[in-house]
């Protein structure tokens, strides 16, 4: 298999899956800054010029965090990064919506791609100011749906890898995260996989 990743983005919890269910994989960086995304061969693989992009072993392309996660977690059930009834599936799927549909798509997009919002200058503070209390809106709620301990459904899922890096980029940025999120990210910074995965993308891990 093959991972179009960015190291530090959206990608890191696909990166962490992949790893933790011990798959051989290609990890292939897309610089975005650079507009990798729209090279002729990369939209050729995802016309979306988005990531992540997971390439599978049969040559198709899978896009979207949710969509990668899930098909994951059902093609290797014996990892259980699912809870494996409808109930709990359901929330896991809500709780990586959330996550990646307004933390990252409304919150977290403003703050870093300000420009797509506002074309005019003028109004990218005020962009970047309603991008945050997005973020932390969604993060405070988020608090009361978390446990105060432990993984977000009792053990860890897809929806543990999407909230994860969605806390790194607060921690990263400086946002301060509300109890039970703060508690949920330094479980996940304890995993060696997500350690390893850092260290891999980059990043120092104390």
């Amino acid at each position: 298999m093959k991972l179009y990743m960015t190291p530090g983005s959206c990608t890191t919890g696909i990166h962490i899956l992949l790893e933790e269910l011990d798959l051989i994989f290609e990890a292939h960086l897309v610089n975005l800054m650079a507009g990798d995304q729209h090279q002729a061969d990369y939209l050729a693989i995802n016309p979306k010029a988005s990531i992540p992009t997971l390439v599978r072993n049969d040559g198709t392309a899978l896009t979207e965090f949710q969509a990668i996660a899930y098909w994951l977690a059902r093609s290797y059930p014996k990892a259980k990064l699912l809870p494996g009834d409808a109930d709990g599936d359901a929330k896991a799927i809500e709780l990586m919506d959330y996550a990646v549909g307004t933390l990252h798509g409304q919150g977290f997009a403003r703050i870093f791609t300000t420009e797509k919002f506002a074309p005019n200058p003028a109004d990218h503070d005020a962009v970047k100011a309603q991008g945050l209390d997005i973020v932390n809106k969604a993060f405070a709620i988020l608090n009361e749906l978390l446990p105060a301990e432990g993984y977000a459904l009792s053990a860890f899922s897809i929806a543990d890898a999407a909230l994860f890096y969605v806390e790194f980029w607060a921690d990263k940025i400086g946002i301060t995260l509300p109890e039970n999120c703060l508690k949920h990210y330094r479980l996940m910074l304890s995993r060696p996989v997500v350690k390893r995965v850092l260290r891999e993308e980059g990043y120092r891990v104390d």
